[in-house]
């Protein structure tokens, strides 16, 4: 009797705490699920955290290295005779001063007077009128936010392309540091604001797709930025024009402690010049949810032979406009879908995109309203 009272007090334990850790994992991927965006900054901020950690101790590593081999160096500096302090640390570039004159027969420099750094960031909310009552007191923007300067040739025709659902109030906080910050770099830009439409979960990279094609109706663009809504610059010599190689400008966000996630990180703000977005027959359209789908690009950007230049120092710094309303659900399948990358991009991109927009111009953007479903972008099978 005493036996089987000790046998049903173990299988009463174990049975309590299968039932504790059966509900603390089901919370677990539930909260995942609803809120990817808190979930993975978490996950983000701690996995930045560890490269951070290994980097210190490489360099201190490093440093009591070349502490023991060398005490002190003849020349009366902490850098080894001989070597390039370039190495060491990041040399100040140099911007044109201001009384430089412009030439409007010669392309407008990317290192300008104007262009003086840090921005002052301001989060608070703003309607879309008042910012279209300030922007009347600057140079003229034609409808669709189409503006160029008139002082000298802007170097780069670029296309802002920003995917939207229900984020209302961000919109005009981002054209309120953005269209100054890009009339100050002397750029041709315009704005396209492509919104989804319908019950689908949102589809960031289609979004992104359609926005590609109805720019190119209006423009010989030659420059793409594709820009969240909620990520607001914080230094204006984040220079957005296109170059040689795909750009990712977003590399230091303030919800990640301004460290890069991890290494691939290609999400927030990236540019890629129209030839480029070509070849990797744009972004995928199977990524349904929140995630997977800057991974894919990353890996079509290489697949394509090109490597991801970034912004030097500080440059790269961006602000998170804080959310007011539930985020987008999770996309589970992104991790098989992303196994398969490399098979993929020559059958789901631009080439097998179809779409019906509904198209108004306001006069500081584009609005392309689509209702996106998986019938649109029928993948062949690969």
């Amino acid at each position: 009797m005493l036996r089987l009272r000790r046998l049903l007090r173990v299988s009463n334990r174990s049975f309590l705490a299968f039932m504790f850790f059966f509900s603390l994992s089901s919370s677990c991927l539930y909260f995942i699920y609803v809120a990817p965006g808190l979930a993975n900054t978490v996950i983000f901020t701690v996995q930045a955290h560890g490269v951070m950690l290994m980097k210190n101790m490489k360099t201190l590593r490093h440093a009591l290295r070349f502490s023991a081999s060398k005490n002190v160096t003849f020349n009366g500096t902490d850098y080894p005779e001989g070597s390039n302090s370039s190495d060491f640390l990041v040399q100040a570039t140099a911007y044109l001063p201001e009384n430089f004159t412009y030439s409007p027969n010669l392309p407008c420099p990317e290192k300008l007077p104007s262009m003086k750094g840090v921005i002052d960031v301001n989060m608070s909310e703003i309607s879309l009128d008042e910012i279209r009552n300030f922007l009347s007191k600057g140079p003229y923007i034609e409808p669709g936010g189409h503006w160029k300067p008139r002082d000298c040739k802007p170097r780069w025709k670029v296309a802002i392309l920003i995917p939207f659902r229900n984020r209302h109030e961000h919109l005009p906080i981002l054209f309120r540091h953005l269209i100054p910050m890009l009339q100050s770099q002397r750029l041709e830009f315009a704005f396209y604001v492509i919104e989804q439409a319908g019950t689908h979960p949102f589809n960031r990279a289609m979004l992104f797709n359609v926005g590609f094609k109805e720019a190119m109706k209006d423009l010989k663009w030659d420059c793409l930025i594709f820009h969240d809504v909620d990520h607001i610059p914080e230094n204006d010599r984040n220079y957005y024009g296109c170059g040689q190689m795909p750009r990712h400008f977003a590399t230091k966000l303030d919800k990640y402690r301004y460290m890069l996630p991890y290494n691939e990180f290609f999400g927030g703000v990236s540019g890629l010049t129209v030839q480029q977005f070509k070849r990797i027959n744009g972004f995928p359209n199977a990524f349904w949810g929140w995630g997977g789908e800057d991974d894919d690009l990353w890996n079509r950007v290489h697949f394509a032979g090109y490597t991801v230049t970034r912004p030097e120092g500080d440059l790269g710094k961006y602000m998170s406009i804080p959310h007011h309303h539930r985020g987008e659900v999770q996309f589970l399948g992104r991790y098989k879908l992303l196994r398969y990358s490399k098979e993929r991009q020559l059958v789901d991109g631009l080439n097998n995109l179809k779409y019906t927009p509904v198209i108004t111009v306001d006069r500081l953007y584009k609005n392309i309203t689509v209702n996106l479903t998986p019938e649109l972008a029928p993948v062949e099978d690969y």
